[in-house]
């Protein structure tokens, strides 16, 4: 069955008249990056950055090209901490959230 929408423009359209979709997308990247599913967590990351900040703004606020975002956001791409921590501190104060990690037993 073919896609009636763009699933980039559907993510888009659903954070813009629905704040807590992109904090639920913010939270569960987080969890995944914990829970080691990088690949998925960087996917859902990316898509949450094409819906509300955009790869051009920031790559400014990072000061990293938006090409090289794009690359350690893939599903191959290897961010390291110190880029990972500074695109979550971009969108955290973005969203105006923050985010506190809970240690439960299992």
């Amino acid at each position: 069955m073919a896609l009636t929408r763009d699933f980039k423009e559907t993510i888009k359209k659903r954070v813009e008249y629905d704040p807590d979709f992109a904090k639920a997308l913010l939270h569960e990247s987080v969890n995944l990056m914990l829970d080691g599913d990088h690949a998925t967590a960087k996917l859902i990351l990316r898509d949450l950055i094409n819906a509300t900040v955009g790869f051009e703004r920031l790559a400014e606020e990072v000061h990293k090209p938006s090409k090289s975002l794009h690359r350690m956001l893939s599903s191959s791409g290897n961010p390291t901490m110190e880029n990972l921590s500074a695109i979550f501190a971009s969108i955290k104060k973005m969203l105006h959230v923050k985010i506190d990690a809970t240690v439960t037993a299992a």
